[in-house]
Formats: C-alpha cells, sequence, structure tokens
C-alpha cells in the first residue's frame, strides 16, 4: 500500500472530523474533544492548528484520505499525534505515515502519548523507535474517566 503526506487541504477537515464520528476509534484515543460531534469546535480547533508552527499533514493510503499525522509544541516539548481511519487499521498505514513525518521533522527528541491500552498505537510508535519513558494518567472524555496513558520519547 502506497502512503504518501500532504499538506492539509480544507476539503480533508469533512474527511477528519468523518473519522472522529467512529466510536471504537474514538475509545481506543481516549484523549479526545469533550464532544467530538461539535463540528464548529471541530473547525475552530482546526483553524488554530493550522495557524501554528506545527507540521500538519494529511496521510494518504492508495489515493484516499485515510487521516492526518503532526508534530506539535515548543522547541525540545515536541509531540506527535496521528489519528487513522479504524478502515485502514492493522494494515501498516500509521507506521508508514510516522516514519514519512519523522522524516519531514528531523528535530530530537519528539515525544509521545497513548493510552495504555492502545496496543496498536503503542506499536507504531514502537516500530518508529519511541520508547516508553514514564506513566501518567488524565481525563479522557471517550471513556468519561481518568485512564491511564504512556509517556513515550525518540531521541537522536
Amino acid at each position: 500500500m502506497e502512503v504518501v503526506l500532504r499538506e492539509v487541504r480544507h476539503p480533508d477537515l469533512d474527511t477528519f472530523f468523518a473519522l472522529m464520528q467512529d466510536p471504537e476509534a474514538v475509545r481506543m484515543a481516549a484523549f479526545t474533544p469533550e464532544d467530538p460531534g461539535d463540528r464548529a469546535r471541530f473547525d475552530a480547533h482546526w483553524e488554530r492548528v493550522l495557524r501554528t508552527d506545527g507540521v500538519h499533514r494529511t496521510v494518504v493510503a492508495d489515493g484516499v484520505v485515510a487521516g492526518h499525522a503532526a508534530v506539535y509544541g515548543p522547541p525540545g516539548e515536541r509531540e506527535v499525534t496521528y489519528w487513522i481511519d479504524r478502515a485502514f487499521w492493522g494494515r501498516g498505514v500509521a507506521t508508514s505515515a510516522l516514519r514519512a513525518l519523522l522524516l519531514l521533522v528531523p528535530e530530537r527528541p519528539l515525544h509521545a502519548r497513548a493510552a495504555a491500552d492502545n496496543a496498536g498505537s503503542l506499536r507504531v510508535l514502537a516500530k518508529c523507535g519511541f520508547t516508553v519513558t514514564g506513566r501518567d494518567s488524565g481525563f479522557a472524555h471517550a471513556r468519561g474517566g481518568e485512564t491511564e496513558e504512556l509517556l513515550l520519547r525518540l531521541d537522536g
């Protein structure tokens, strides 16, 4: 499967919003907006995001928009994030997208977080060289309560 990253285009936002309506994906991600169905809040969020100095890309798999990937945050604390359509889970799309993103953003260290029970995302991060550096917990809207998360880091 060919996976490429490209600049985010305005029509991609419709797809990104639709992906956040998948209850299983939202639960797996855990740390989501309080109301993932609030389109106005979603649009306002992406308007702010695209004005930052972060690196935000649309993930395209075999010509289909499959999600998004980004690096954001202040220097020295930059973090990776990604969201991949559940139809592409288990097919290497997230790993390929993250590897491509890491080539675009050579600065290190980079950080990541994932719900401790999100085995798929933790596997992707490990394949891309991230190592677990700690644990934390926070309120996860998608689960309605405190959820343990693992903190990860990618050096040099």
